[in-house]
């Protein structure tokens, strides 16, 4: 979701406790176009709304480093794209450290409460899985511990130079004002009227009158302000401790329904002991060489790492630039396929079973994988994983038994790249889920409660890596990437989409490094993604471009598109490319979501 490019000056910030102002709009001066390319100096910040990158820029300009200023730009994220991210929700958090010369990353992944059964998602009504919506997406059950808030503590602690307090500022200042309503906003909240209107404190926040606010009014959200507040003063002990740890989990044990909503809203089981014990996780990246540059993600509990990294070593072993463009993407459907059978047979909580990360990352077992691939006819699908137990990098490939699984990411989220003057670079992916997350706003606090937990297999499978288990991270599939070249930052990037993230960021990878492109053509290109299904899910534009130059290889189509709208994007990605003598190329979305915003310092060396 984007915001409007107009801000609301702190003069038209009306006494309200939240909801939709009608009144007129004035230029914030900070921000007056929304531009998806900028190229400076002196740091760049890459997200999908100007209010956020705008924060970067201003924690930039007064001396903070990218963690700093990520932070600003997340916290900014949560007023102004709230049904993606927010303090109710997590992620996960990749950084480069320049001093040190290593990449470093946070796991903040929500966690399922101690006291989740295995058989949660099943009805005790009727002994059946919930349905996915409306009863597992618009729940208590779904609900996660958060691992946002913990995630921005941390990574000020370990990179940062300013405190939660100051790195808040930003956001308070937005969520106080208020930011202009635009399109997308207006719409993603008629997309969850419904929903919205099962919780008397989201009906009051984010259906004043009962409608969306109008475009052009607005939005102010003064409980988050004073929720962001609390976070400065008493640091995260005041959300996972305290009174709002007890309210955000009575919240979840009973949610606050409407009087009329005829959802049946099924409760959940996260506690005040669940918050209290929550931390956020240090982890060793994921890390694999292509094509000469070292590719770093996310370990599990994640997949992004592992899946994106094992393609791009199934695709190491072709020349892809030497292709025609259609071959080049017959083999990027194909290793995205091979991958994604792999990630369902083996991956999920490290802490709960034995995730084979070196193999699945090992240019061996990439090299033995891409054995598989036809370079003239599609494989039929879906495709069996390998076998990570005995590998030699020579064909023919040995197989593994099929997982049993099925893709419930919902293609929500938020992504930000952020680099600064010192040479650090952010990456930064977070989300509550599904568009609106559980539909639940912690009363009086401002915020949505994620949904996370759907994440989850449904039934439970000893054998599934991703099974329901008390205290687990359910497997995701964010991908914040840093890419280093000898040693420097060459490019970092990363995209929302559920599932469909790992082939964002893997075809903008294809499409910036083998195909040519410059990193904006790359984000801007439709885009495919192929997740070991009998039909490659595709942007319209995509199918347009390509479908029958790639329908000879027996490659099938079907049009993208959210379940819950009406969107056919796929992604919403964010990317810094680092250019010789310290210019930095910033790129966003031109059109995906409204359209990104991305910004530098500096447009020029002399700043």
């Amino acid at each position: 979701m984007t915001r409007g490019l107009v801000a609301v000056t702190a003069a038209l910030a009306l006494s309200v406790t939240g909801g939709a102002v009608a009144g007129p709009a004035f230029a914030d001066p900070r921000e007056t176009v929304k531009d998806s390319t900028a190229t400076g100096y002196g740091g760049a910040v890459s997200t999908v709304d100007p209010e956020a990158s705008a924060a970067a820029i201003e924690v930039l300009r007064k001396g903070g480093n990218a963690a700093d200023a990520a932070v600003a730009a997340a916290a900014t994220l949560g007023v102004t794209e709230p049904y993606s991210s927010g303090i109710g929700g997590g992620g996960y958090f990749v950084f480069y450290d320049a001093k040190a010369g290593e990449v470093g990353t946070i796991d903040g992944r929500e966690r399922a409460p101690a006291g989740m059964p295995q058989d949660a998602f099943i009805d005790p009504a009727t002994g059946q899985p919930f349905r996915f919506t409306p009863e597992l997406v618009t729940s208590g059950v779904s609900v996660g511990v958060p691992g946002t808030p913990a995630t921005w503590e941390r990574a000020l602690d370990r990179w940062g130079t300013v405190s939660l307090g100051d790195a808040l500022k930003p956001a308070i200042k937005v969520a106080t004002r208020g930011f202009v309503v635009d399109d997308t906003f207006r719409q993603q909240t008629l997309d969850n009227k419904l929903r919205f209107g099962a919780f008397t404190s989201t009906s009051n926040l984010f259906l004043p009158g009962g409608d969306a606010p109008a475009v052009g009014s607005v939005f102010q959200n003064h409980e988050l302000a004073e929720t962001y507040r609390l976070l400065a003063k008493e640091g995260t002990s005041g959300f996972y401790g305290g009174p709002l740890a007890a309210e955000i989990a009575a919240t979840v044990q009973a949610p606050p329904k409407t009087a009329g909503t005829q959802l049946p809203v099924p409760v959940g089981h996260l506690t005040t002991a669940d918050l209290a014990a929550y931390r956020p996780l240090d982890q060793a990246p994921m890390h694999v060489d292509y094509r000469g540059l070292d590719v770093y993600g996310m370990a599990p509990s994640s997949s992004g790492g592992t899946t994106a990294g094992e393609a791009l070593n199934i695709l190491d072993s072709f020349n892809l630039s030497g292709m025609p463009t259609p071959g080049a993407l017959h083999h990027y459907l194909e290793a995205s396929a091979l991958a994604f059978a792999d990630r369902g047979k083996y991956v999920g909580d490290p802490a709960f079973g034995d995730v084979p990360t070196a193999a699945l990352t090992d240019p061996l077992f990439g090299k033995e994988r891409a054995c598989r691939i036809d370079p003239l006819q599609a494989a039929a699908k879906p495709v069996l994983p390998g076998d990570v137990s005995a590998y030699d990098g020579v064909c023919p490939a040995g197989a593994a038994s099929a997982a049993d699984e099925k893709d419930t990411e919902n293609i929500s989220t938020t992504n930000l790249t952020v680099a600064d003057k010192w040479g650090n670079v952010a990456e930064y992916t977070l989300t509550i889920e599904q568009t609106g997350g559980s539909g639940i706003v912690v009363p009086d606090r401002g915020f949505l409660l994620n949904n996370e937990l759907t994440d989850f297999s449904t039934v439970y499978n000893a054998a599934d890596p991703n099974r329901i288990e008390p205290g687990k991270r359910p497997r995701s599939s964010m991908s914040p990437t840093i890419i280093l070249k000898e040693g420097t930052p060459f490019l970092a990037l990363g995209s929302p989409g559920g599932s469909t993230i790992i082939t964002t960021v893997l075809q903008t990878i294809l499409n910036r490094v083998d195909l040519g492109m410059t990193i904006s053509e790359a984000i801007a290109a439709p885009r495919a993604s192929q997740r070991n299904t009998a039909k490659v899910t595709a942007e319209p534009e995509f199918i347009a471009a390509y479908g029958s130059q790639l329908t000879p290889y027996g490659h099938q189509f079907t049009p993208s598109g959210d379940a819950f709208t009406s969107a056919a994007e796929i992604g919403a990605a964010t990317a810094i490319e680092f250019l010789p003598g310290g210019g930095m190329v910033a790129a966003a979305e031109p059109v995906r979501r409204g359209g990104g915003s991305a910004m530098v310092l500096n447009p020029s060396a002399k700043g």
